[in-house]
C-alpha cells in the first residue's frame, strides 16, 4: 500500500500580491517558467591539460508564463496595461501555490519583483470552435520556495 502520492499538476493558484483580485483572477489553466539554472564558466587551468575547471555564475531564472481563457475586467490585466501603455513599470511579487485536496498550499513559489513583459491572445478563427486564450508573461528577479 502506497503511503505517499505525488501532488497533481492541475490544482494550483496564482496571486499577484498588492492587486485586489477577484476569484477568477487567480485561476489559470497553465503556469510555466518556475525554473532556475546555475550557468558555469569553463576555465582551462594552465599547465594541466587533462581537465577543465567549471565555476558557477549567477543563477538565471526563466520568465513566468500564465495561460487562461480571456478574462474580461481583470485587475491583473489592468496592471499589465498600465505597465505597457504608460511604461509605468510597477513590480509586484507573485505567489504560485500548488494546492492539496483541501485547497491549502503544499508549496508556494514566491516570485520577487515581477513585471509584465508580454501579453498575447490566441488567434481568432471562425472555422474553429474554441475559446480565446490569453498568455501573460512576467520577468522576475528570483523566487523563494516555501513548503507548508
Amino acid at each position: 500500500m502506497a503511503k505517499y502520492y505525488p501532488p497533481v499538476t492541475f490544482h494550483f493558484k496564482v496571486v499577484v500580491l498588492g492587486i485586489p483580485a477577484n476569484e477568477n483572477d487567480m485561476r489559470f489553466s497553465e503556469a510555466s517558467g518556475l525554473t532556475v539554472e546555475v550557468p558555469t564558466e569553463e576555465v582551462a587551468e594552465g599547465g594541466e591539460n587533462r581537465y577543465i575547471q567549471k565555476y558557477p555564475l549567477r543563477p538565471k531564472y526563466s520568465e513566468l508564463v500564465l495561460k487562461r481563457g480571456l478574462l474580461i475586467n481583470s485587475s491583473i490585466c489592468d496592471w499589465i496595461m498600465l505597465c505597457i501603455d504608460n511604461f509605468s513599470i510597477l513590480p509586484k511579487n507573485i505567489d504560485v501555490s500548488l494546492l492539496n485536496e483541501k485547497h491549502e498550499p503544499l508549496m508556494t513559489w514566491h516570485l520577487v519583483n515581477a513585471y509584465p513583459t508580454k501579453w498575447t491572445v490566441s488567434d481568432f478563427n471562425a472555422s474553429q470552435n474554441g475559446i480565446v486564450i490569453e498568455n501573460l508573461q512576467f520577468y522576475y528577479q528570483r523566487f523563494t520556495l516555501d513548503k507548508s
